[in-house]
């Protein structure tokens, strides 16, 4: 499509009229009014396709958040992993006290505690590792949907500037032709109902030209909150764009895409997490051994030394807590419910993989009608041509009038309108195939 929209700037045919029907004056507002409008344009960023994706990838909103996300699991992971290392407390118990000691008050206490056996923490710490694995899936897909929203917001810019292009030579064309209609009324020539038709055809074509202006705007603000690009100043570069690949209609794409799709594997991820974390709802109920120690130094105030005849100040204590679930039916209710929960995360991922599959295969499908469209819309556009050159040479031999060689280049410039959008359409398809398959990426970034 690079190829087809760098003809925009070549398509001067639409004013075809002979030389002897321009005024000058006329002529030296045009070129004025077009020397401003290139000085108006030209104050625009040139974003190269690359350059775009690139600054989609470290700016957007999306990957943030999805690192964001990967941060949060590690760290719940490692929260996880880390019972088994010593938690250690340090703190006072100091208080007055009179009579029998009746607690402990003490100058300084250290109190240490941690897991030494425990079959349901290990599940847990399985089951956080593979949140962590389906959260780094999580950022991959959304990575690839940040590259995929940037490529077609951009390659639909770039189409839109195109076909901006032509509607403002049709305008040009048109306006003249209404000043060219408007003599020829003087005249006597035509009646007044054919300035209104010519009226008619420029009105349509600043609705068109109006509408894509505002695409184009909203496009503009899409890529800027993406890229951190400023929106006014945005601008496309056709060239910079890379030729898509050939898509074979006999390659298994669904296959491929399945075998590649963070979705699928990160909803597999979830649903082995799941189900370790079922099975150590369910190991709560097996017996645990925690390491424990404690040490403290007491006070000579709080009446030991009186009332127990082996006082010592420093005293300690390190052993091991034993403990042995003996009915817990709220627990076991819980691991049941936990393990329904994983079931349903597999179906998930199974749901997950069929779905990916499915839409591989009706993108690989559509790109072939898409293909085929395009192909006729390149036809159609090439008729229109000849019928333009065709009525052209009647006007100069004067078996064709000006209204119909204005109606002839109106339908060119439609073609290849058409022709933009139909091969826009055929890249969308063919953009988004390369997400499902893993490609997109690989492509986005690769120079031309």
């Amino acid at each position: 499509m690079t190829a087809l929209r760098s003809q925009t700037t070549m398509k001067n045919t639409n004013c075809r009229f002979s030389l002897s029907e321009f005024n000058p004056g006329h002529l030296a507002l045009r070129l004025l009014a077009a020397l401003l409008l290139f000085q108006a344009t030209s104050f625009g960023e040139q974003v190269p396709f690359r350059r775009a994706i690139e600054m989609a990838i470290h700016n957007s909103t999306a990957m943030t958040a999805a690192t964001a996300d990967v941060t949060r699991m590690s760290a719940l992971y490692r929260e996880t992993r880390d019972q088994y290392i010593p938690q250690v407390f340090f703190g006072s118990g100091l208080a007055y006290s009179f009579g029998f000691p009746l607690g402990e008050p003490s100058i300084f206490k250290v109190s240490s505690t941690s897991l030494l056996l425990n079959q349901a923490q290990r599940e847990f710490i399985r089951s956080a590792r593979s949140d962590v694995r389906a959260a780094d899936l999580s950022k991959e897909d959304k990575k690839g949907q940040v590259i995929l929203e940037t490529a077609l917001s951009y390659s639909e810019l770039d189409k839109n500037q195109a076909s901006l292009n032509i509607l403002r030579q049709q305008e040009d064309a048109t306006v003249k032709f209404e000043s060219i209609e408007q003599q020829r009324i003087q005249a006597g020539v035509d009646p007044a109902v054919e300035l209104t038709r010519a009226r008619l055809n420029t009105a349509r074509i600043r609705l068109k030209i109006a509408e894509l202006l505002a695409a184009a705007d909203t496009l503009r603000v899409r890529l800027s909150q993406l890229t951190g690009f400023p929106a006014r100043e945005f601008e496309t570069v056709t060239e910079s764009i890379p030729r898509l690949p050939e898509v074979s209609q006999e390659d298994d794409l669904a296959a491929r895409a399945v075998a590649f799709s963070p979705v699928v594997k990160s909803a597999q991820e979830l649903a082995t997490a799941k189900l370790f974390q079922a099975r150590g709802e369910h190991k709560q109920l097996y017996p645990a051994v925690d390491l424990v120690g404690q040490y403290a130094r007491f006070t000579k105030y709080n009446n030991y030394d009186q009332y127990y005849k082996t006082f010592r100040r420093n005293n300690g204590a390190i052993g091991v807590e034993i403990r042995f679930p003996f009915l817990n039916k709220g627990q076991k209710d819980h691991s049941e419910a936990v393990y329904a929960e994983a079931l349903r995360a597999r179906k998930d991922a199974e749901a997950a993989k069929e779905q990916v599959s499915t839409e591989t295969l009706k993108l690989q499908r559509t790109v072939a009608q898409l293909n085929a469209a395009r192909d006729v819309a390149k036809l159609e556009y090439q008729l229109a041509q000849n019928s333009t050159e065709a009525i052209q040479a009647k006007v100069e031999a004067g078996q064709a009038t000006l209204r119909d060689q204005q109606q002839a280049q109106l339908d060119e410039n439609d073609k290849y309108s058409a022709l933009l959008d139909s091969t826009y359409e055929l890249e969308k398809a063919q953009m988004q195939l390369l997400k499902q398959t893993g490609e997109l990426e690989q492509w986005a970034l690769s120079s031309h």
